[in-house]
């Protein structure tokens, strides 16, 4: 896939290409029907697939105190985003000057001056434009005036474990993982949750207890709600390979504040792996998928105690990725 990132490198596109643009926070379900809606066309069209996504948030640039959290960062993005059939990715990096552009002013300078689509495949809920005045009927208004058609998907609807049936969305996913409903939030993303960072030293009480972990540097993307997880890890030299990696080393997570050994540590993200021998992994990356919620975290009075719990938790963990 093709990486774009200034406004200046937009004229090596082919003109004709099918465009999809949006944030495409957690390349959740939603997103993946309109890429595939979009791919389709590009095939029929012998054409480029080109997507259009901007770094960061506009939220976080107009009102940082609002800005939602991170789903999926830049890299991860990215890779899900070649998996997709992208074959170019243009990151716009937004400024205040991009996002007070007026809906027909962002269509004339990047879609009629630059990208010059034959084809532009949208959601139903399609927003642009300063203020988001513009939705994808003003997109249709527009390209009736400017040459390029538009293609509308409809939103995707998703059944969670509870019965509840909702229609998919960035948000709704964020609240599942907060919550940590981490199984619902893979039901709408079509793949587990991932934590994506660097591995680093822990305080070394697992290694004591007698289960080691691998300790993630805390990254800038939505943690799940404290708690104990089963999920499987990738190990790579890079950030980039991690997150490609294939093999997958079964886990079980601890997120949340150690509180057995007082209340003034921080968050902490650890893996305890269930395969031994794999070696020292400090200053390499580890790609975290979230499978399934075991258990909330407690404060235990004796190590003991913990130890026992853990134990449960392991085997639980293994139960559940036997039948992944």
């Amino acid at each position: 896939m093709k990486l774009i990132e200034t406004i200046s490198e937009l004229e090596k596109i082919k003109k004709g290409c099918v465009l999809t643009i949006g944030n495409f926070d957690g390349v959740h379900l939603g997103h993946q029907e309109i890429l595939a809606t979009a791919k389709c066309a590009a095939n029929e069209k012998a054409a480029e697939l080109i997507a259009m996504t901007f770094e960061p948030h506009p939220v976080a640039i107009l009102h940082p105190e609002k800005a939602p959290g991170v789903l999926t960062p830049l890299e991860l993005k990215k890779h899900l985003l070649a998996e997709l059939g992208v074959d170019c990715l243009i990151v716009l990096k937004d400024t205040r000057e991009l996002l007070s552009l007026q809906p027909e002013d962002f269509v004339r300078r990047f879609l009629v001056d630059n990208v010059q689509p034959s084809l532009v495949v949208e959601g139903d809920d399609f927003n642009f434009g300063a203020g988001r005045a513009g939705s994808i009927q003003t997109l249709k208004d527009l390209s009736a005036r400017h040459g390029f058609e538009v293609s509308v998907v409809g939103s995707r609807q998703v059944t969670l474990s509870t019965g509840q049936t909702v229609r998919v969305s960035s948000t709704m996913i964020r609240y599942m993982l907060e919550s940590g409903h981490v199984a619902d939030a893979a039901i709408a993303l079509a793949r587990p949750y991932r934590l994506a960072e660097e591995i680093i030293p822990g305080r070394g009480i697992g290694k004591k207890l007698g289960f080691p972990t691998l300790n993630m540097k805390r990254p800038n993307q939505v943690i799940p709600g404290e708690g104990v997880y089963a999920g499987f890890v990738k190990v790579a030299e890079t950030l980039d390979a991690a997150i490609a990696c294939k093999e997958n080393l079964p886990a079980v997570y601890s997120i949340g504040q150690a509180r057995t050994y007082g209340e003034d540590f921080p968050l902490l993200i650890e893996a305890h792996l269930l395969k031994e021998d794999v070696g020292d992994l400090i200053g390499k990356y580890a790609a975290m998928d979230l499978l399934q919620r075991i258990r909330s975290q407690h404060k235990f009075k004796t190590e003991s105690q913990l130890c026992e719990q853990i134990a449960k938790d392991c085997e639980k963990a293994r139960q559940i990725l036997a039948k992944q």
